[in-house]
């Protein structure tokens, strides 16, 4: 028992396996995670600690050596899986079993969703929901060092304790709203975005390549693979096997030459030895491509040239997410608005419509672009004192979207 919790401290792979058929069947299983992710290729799971229908557990991940058993149990079954700001959580899963939990439910989004802020931490959640505190003490912890103080182990426990209080009024309020249906479409989309992360190589994240001609392009994606492979084995964060701004210069100047490559200024104290043959086979692999066969140019919309367009619009969206009870950076970055409009105005050409045009966004901005780009919506103050001091006026006499 911890704090007047009762729980389950497991160790052993017995003690999993256990417990699992303990709880499989539950209608509500939230869990959390603590794990160290410096310099490391991809993050080591330390603890999981797990909230089932009312029992509680933490699976020291350090001791138990099969944890696959957990990941089955989230996957199967007809529960609802609750966490919170759950990157890592859904990545730790998919890995081990190549499927999503089942019905996965992310508080952080739902709540911004129903017009907190977003991202809101764990701890303003459940103050701001649930009138109750979080010590978040630990927050800088090392999760590998064993054994686990008192301290440590009211942490960690308090990440799974209020979870089923924050699912139960975050879903309820979702359904008062009637966005349960854009929630659940909303939470696809990040997962199959993880989930291509994953699968996909992730080349075009490289930092300073949108200018970079194809043939350019074709070595990055191959330094990208060959980095990735050697952090992969290394179990080192890619960019310190090769940093990108090393990777771009060498993309730049083409050459699978070991000599001119080691005059680029930093070259030899910051890559190592071992990556300068696979580097230079890289190169030689990508100069060797056929031109059709280099990546497209990275695509440069007009879309920063919106000016004092684009803060309008960006403050048309900030008020209709106000009124609507959605946190605006949920609905679309200030990017995303521009892009819109860019592409309304013709300025751009996409191969699919934009974010803002499509799904659940299209209901929250509905015609909000369109109706700004011809002069039919002004911003007036109302009340510059109150928490909306803005709202929206329609010259043409029609409502709000």
């Amino acid at each position: 028992m911890q704090n007047g919790i009762e729980f389950e401290h497991i160790t052993t792979d017995q003690g999993l396996v256990d417990f699992c058929e303990a709880v499989r069947g539950c209608d509500f299983i939230g869990f959390d995670t603590e794990f160290v992710s410096e310099s490391r290729y991809r993050p080591q799971l330390c603890l999981v600690q797990v909230a089932a229908d009312g029992r509680y557990a933490m699976i020291d991940t350090l001791a138990v050596k099969n944890i696959s058993v957990f990941w089955e149990l989230l996957v199967e079954g007809d529960h609802v899986t609750v966490v919170h700001a759950a990157r890592e959580e859904f990545m730790f899963c998919y890995r081990a079993c190549g499927r999503r939990p089942k019905k996965l439910f992310d508080v952080q989004l739902g709540a911004g969703m129903t017009g907190l802020e977003y991202p809101a931490s764990y701890g303003n959640l459940v103050s701001r929901l649930l009138g109750s505190r979080v010590d978040k003490g630990e927050t800088r912890t090392d999760w590998i060092r064993r054994p686990l103080s008192k301290r440590q182990i009211d942490y960690a426990l308090s990440d799974v304790t209020h979870l089923k209080g924050l699912f139960d009024v975050v879903s309820s309020n979702l359904n008062k709203l009637n966005r349960m249906a854009w929630f659940e479409e909303e939470m696809d989309i990040w997962q199959t975005s993880l989930e291509k992360t994953e699968n996909e190589p992730q080349w075009q994240r490289v930092a300073g390549i949108s200018n970079l001609n194809r043939r350019a392009l074709a070595i990055v994606k191959e330094l990208w693979i060959a980095r990735d492979k050697e952090a992969k084995s290394k179990n080192r964060a890619a960019k310190r096997i090769l940093p990108d701004d090393l990777l771009v210069e060498l993309a730049k100047r083409g050459t699978p030459d070991v000599s001119r490559m080691k005059a680029i200024r930093g070259f030899d104290h910051r890559v190592s030895r071992n990556m300068v043959e696979p580097i230079s086979k890289a190169i030689e692999v990508a100069n060797q491509l056929p031109d059709r066969e280099c990546p497209k140019k990275m695509p440069r919309g007009k879309t920063m040239n919106l000016g004092l367009l684009g803060q309008f619009l960006n403050t048309a969206l900030a008020v209709v997410c106000k009124t609507e009870s959605i946190a605006p950076n949920i609905v679309g970055t200030s990017q995303d608005v521009r892009t819109m409009a860019a592409w309304r105005l013709g300025m751009i050409e996409l191969s699919s419509p934009p974010s803002l045009a499509d799904g659940w966004r299209a209901e929250i901005v509905g015609q909000l672009i369109d109706r700004v780009l011809d002069g039919s919506i002004a911003i007036r103050v109302g009340n510059p004192k109150s928490d909306q001091p803005l709202s929206l006026e329609y010259l043409d006499g029609a409502n709000g979207a």
